[in-house]
């Protein structure tokens, strides 16, 4: 199931992005992380930071994360930030010019994609992973929308069109050698 260094991807996992829709996916994403390090894995925690004339500002009228508190990560990831690496983007998706070189340096291949929102950022990451030829993995239930579990689901078909049916796994899925296991 694996083909090269993997990464576990946590997809904006900001302040601004949690709300009722979303904030169940929280503590589940903190235990993903927390298992994930744990077994001594690369950790890469996205973090969108929206600007003025932005093309969310432009399109949508969209003016929020653009400041503390919003931006920033959830409480409940502070312990596990500074162990892993954070990549600031103005876009959707992490493969940015700054990213790709994140990537060649850090010889991540493959990309396990949780967080917020499955049908924008998380969904945009794993195509691109796919488009670059590095083995996407989309984590169904370590992921959630804030605009609600029809935009989740729409994600994750959207994703199995995009990137593969068997590519789209859940949090049972992930080979054992990546994350430590949960106490019996």
């Amino acid at each position: 199931m694996t083909s090269g260094r993997a990464v576990l991807v946590v997809t904006d996992m900001q302040n601004g992005f949690v709300r009722e829709q979303s904030a169940h996916i929280v503590p589940v994403v903190v235990d993903l992380v927390r298992r994930w390090q744990a077994a001594g894995g690369d950790t890469l925690f996205t973090r969108y930071l929206n600007y003025p004339g932005s093309p969310f500002e432009r399109y949508f009228g969209w003016q929020r994360l653009q400041s503390s508190p919003e931006i920033d990560f959830v409480p409940d990831l502070s312990p596990y930030i500074d162990e892993g690496v954070t990549l600031d983007k103005r876009v959707y998706t992490p493969f940015t010019k700054e990213g790709l070189a994140l990537f060649k340096q850090c010889g991540w291949e493959e990309f396990y994609f949780c967080g917020i929102a499955t049908e924008s950022c998380v969904l945009k990451g794993a195509v691109d992973a796919f488009e670059h030829d590095f083995t996407p993995w989309l984590i169904a239930d370590a992921s959630a929308s804030h605009a609600g579990i029809e935009a989740h689901d729409a994600g994750l078909l959207v994703a199995r069109r995009f990137i593969g049916p068997n590519q789209v796994i859940r949090l049972n899925d992930i080979p054992a050698a990546l994350i430590d296991l949960p106490p019996q």
